[in-house]
């Protein structure tokens, strides 16, 4: 199984107003990234039309919103990286732990 799909570059400043003007295919497929995604297997795909459907979503759609989160949600190597380069404080344990335990004595 291979899936196709197309999904629309983000839109213009203007909302996308002058590609929809346009209304050629040549200036539509301008806006326009596809990815081929070969060898899929056939339960992966059933599985797939499944999710969309019960998101109210083409399969398209769907994958495109899914690739989106993807590419927008940082990796591990990221999120370690940012925590990195906070400047962190740094804390006595005794005073940690009491800390905690006024916070118990008091609800």
């Amino acid at each position: 199984m291979t899936l196709l799909l197309t999904a629309e570059v983000a839109p213009t400043a203007n909302g996308g107003a002058d590609e929809r003007a346009a209304g050629s295919s040549r200036m539509h497929n301008a806006c326009m990234t596809t990815v081929v995604i070969r060898d899929v297997p056939e339960d992966v795909h059933r599985r797939l039309q499944e999710l969309a459907k019960a998101a109210g979503q083409s399969l398209q759609q769907f994958l495109s919103c899914e690739l989106a989160r993807l590419a927008t949600t940082p990796t591990m190597d990221e999120v370690l990286d940012l925590i990195e380069s906070h400047v962190a404080g740094q804390f006595e344990i005794e005073d940690v732990v009491a800390s905690i335990q006024a916070e118990r004595r008091f609800p």
